[in-house]
């Protein structure tokens, strides 16, 4: 059985990253933000919170990068034009080249979940454009924050339907 999602009070105590309004360009016909800015956003958010692992953004220039190799998007609640929104990140586990981690994208004006992406991504050697193991340095930070996050007194909700190979 599923875990249930976790509540705005339990997210909010974890690192805020991306703070922003939802802007009227995000907008669609339906008057809430368009669905692929949920993820671009959420990725954004992940992206933000691998800097203190040793990833920077810039890490192509140095030779690695991050891909993303499998989602699974929930979406709970909407987001509207100008509502206060961001992104919070839980890591989970990693292999020898890949990590697993929820993201939740939180509505801060209604304070309430209103997102979540689960996703496996990989380390890429960006001479070879392949999978290749994490930098050691990388790997003991990430080993450190998914420790860190495992005392999180909530079970992650996780979807099933991905997992670290």
């Amino acid at each position: 059985m599923r875990a249930p999602h976790p509540t705005y009070e339990q997210l909010v105590d974890l690192p805020a990253y991306v703070p922003q309004p939802v802007p009227t360009a995000f907008e669609d016909a339906n008057g809430h933000l368009n669905v692929r800015h949920y993820t671009g956003i959420a990725s954004e958010g992940l992206d933000e919170s691998l800097v203190d692992c040793g990833i920077p953004k810039n890490w192509p220039a140095k030779g690695h990068a991050c891909f993303s190799a499998e989602h699974h998007l929930t979406y709970v609640a909407e987001l509207r034009t100008g509502d206060k929104l961001s992104a919070r990140v839980r890591l989970l586990g990693r292999s020898e080249r890949a990590a697993h981690a929820l993201v939740y994208l939180l509505d801060d004006t209604h304070q309430r979940l209103s997102f979540v992406m689960e996703e496996i991504f990989l380390h890429i050697d960006m001479e070879t454009r392949k999978t290749a193991p994490w930098p050691e340095d990388v790997a003991k930070a990430l080993d450190r924050r998914i420790a860190e996050d495992a005392k999180m007194p909530w079970e992650p909700d996780v979807s099933g339907s991905l997992a670290l190979r």
